[in-house]
């Protein structure tokens, strides 16, 4: 345990792996509690820097094509949704006052009076119209296009009023547009790098793939917000780099810290740690279109290979769930227990493995530090493939570029998905056979028939089963093993007040912007 916690080497991880008989004690007494966010009277003033686990030429301001935490956390610095969502993941009223339906498929918005753009235009229907329906237009290369292609028409309907109609009814329209791809911009921006919007903090300075500078936006529509006056956003990919800059003082938080970080960070004066359990999940990810993940024998052949509890304890030192190949996690209420678990089992993965016939072939697997336990997942899985006979091939990629040049073009490799406000979002952005982030290639037409027919289903049992029944599919058919489900842990200064935790991830669901405040 110690030598995890201290950053286990190559060596060190298979040494626990291999020997005799692993046991491992969770580190007691671990209280990872958020800091009450209403102990004193919130302070205005100050400055923070804070960095997120990613960073790469490609950091975006256009919300159609924000894909990672770091263009998250900024987003939420520089723009508004209709509605956000609360710590329940439940649609509140945002740049909409109010949102109405009598059939979930004609959708009445009313905007809220007086707030203004940064550049000091009042927000328009106008802007509506434009944010929305430029995630349909192919150009765009939207990232939420799946999300938006059932939105009919998005029409002004009054001087204060947007009517949204989808082609088929979706109770989940007003979560959806709570999420961060749907943020609103003014109509007609083509150039985003000045990163107008209506949000608590304005942009100074923004230099893809090294850092941004936000301020204070003083006409924000929230009466008191933000609080600080000044935050600066940078990406640091390497772990260890991440929590060496906060705990010398350079950082007043940092994001997605390694459990083997927890025990350092506590124990250091003026140093605490925030935990976020949500649907985070890093992913082996096995293409049906090429190379060895055509061959179903061989996929299901890795799943069994995956040894999930013994990667909660060692990898994730208990801040997981085991996780069954399928993406809807134990809080959400549409998560399906009735699965069987998928346990270790060396002797199906023989049986599959010989199936596949892949002779003598090793195989490449592609991981990275960016992808959340990645590289060691990858260890315990190429120790159990050695044990059933197949080699794999482990290629750590640098994790300046990953997503952008290995994830989704790499026959077998790892990626990782940050939380989703629902389940419909999740399956509609990673499963449906057309979406652009669907890594495995896999398509299946009952599938997405499901898909479509749960959205407009009100009968919340039908609904459930029908969301039961794709998770099904999902983890017998799709090239893709999920081992599990991970907490997101933050590190920050304890002089850093108002963190509670919001499980579209960590940093309050990359909101932190809007809600903290340095104490004196």
């Amino acid at each position: 345990m110690q030598a995890l916690r201290g950053g286990a080497t190559r060596r060190d991880l298979l040494a626990l792996l291999t020997g005799g008989g692993m046991h491992l004690a969770l580190a007691s007494g671990l209280s990872l509690t958020a800091m009450s966010a209403h102990a004193q009277t919130p302070r205005r003033g100050g400055r923070i820097r804070v960095a997120g686990a990613t960073a790469a030429i490609s950091d975006t301001l256009d919300p159609a094509k924000m894909a990672n935490q770091t263009d998250y956390s900024r987003g939420t610095m520089l723009y508004n949704g209709l509605t956000v969502l609360d710590a329940s993941l439940t649609p509140q009223p945002a740049l909409a006052e109010s949102f109405t339906t009598k059939d979930a498929r004609v959708w009445v918005f009313k905007l809220r009076k007086g707030v203004v753009f940064h550049d000091g235009k009042p927000l328009q229907p106008a802007d509506v119209v434009f944010s929305l329906m430029r995630h349909k237009d192919p150009a765009t290369a939207s990232k939420a296009k799946a999300l938006a292609d059932p939105i009919d028409s998005v029409t002004a309907t009054g001087p204060d009023e947007v009517t949204v109609t989808l082609t088929q009814p979706n109770a989940d329209l007003p979560v959806i547009l709570g999420t961060f791809n749907f943020l609103i911009v003014k109509a007609g921006t083509t150039d985003f790098n000045a990163g107008i919007g209506t949000g608590p903090f304005k942009l100074k300075e923004f230099k893809p793939g090294v850092r941004s500078v936000a301020v204070r936006n003083e006409a924000y529509w929230r009466p008191g917000r933000p609080y600080l006056d000044e935050i600066e956003f940078v990406g640091i990919a390497d772990d260890g780099a991440r929590v060496n800059a906060l705990l010398s003082g350079g950082l007043e938080m940092a994001a997605a810290v390694n459990p083997r970080s927890v025990d350092r960070i506590r124990a250091t004066p003026g140093y605490a740690v925030f935990a976020t359990q949500s649907g985070q999940y890093s992913d082996l990810i096995m293409r049906k279109d090429m190379g060895p993940g055509a061959n179903p024998d061989f996929v299901l052949a890795m799943k069994y290979l995956m040894d999930r509890e013994q990667m909660r304890k060692a990898i994730a030192l208990g801040h997981a769930v085991v996780a069954n190949d399928q993406p809807i996690d134990p809080t959400n209420r549409f998560h399906f227990a009735g699965l069987p678990a998928r346990a270790f089992d060396l002797d199906k993965a023989k049986f599959h493995l010989k199936k596949a016939n892949l002779g003598s072939a090793r195989i490449p697997v592609v991981t990275s530090p960016v992808a959340m336990y990645s590289v060691e997942m990858g260890l315990v899985l190429q120790q159990a493939a050695q044990r059933a006979g197949l080699a794999l091939e482990l290629r750590r990629m640098p994790s300046d570029g990953y997503w952008s040049n290995h994830w989704l073009n790499s026959p077998v490799g790892f990626g990782n998905v940050n939380p989703r406000p629902s389940a419909d979002a999740l399956l509609t952005q990673f499963f449906k056979s057309d979406a652009a982030w669907n890594g495995s290639r896999w398509k299946n037409p009952q599938f997405d028939q499901l898909l479509l027919a749960s959205r407009a289903e009100t009968d919340l049992a039908k609904r459930k089963q029908m969301y039961a029944d794709m998770q099904v599919l999902i983890s017998q058919e799709a090239g893709v093993g999920i081992p599990l489900f991970l907490a997101s842990l933050d590190g920050h200064s304890s002089k850093l007040k108002g963190l509670s935790p919001i499980p579209l991830g960590g940093l309050m669901g990359y909101s932190f912007a809007e809600h903290v405040w340095l104490d004196a």
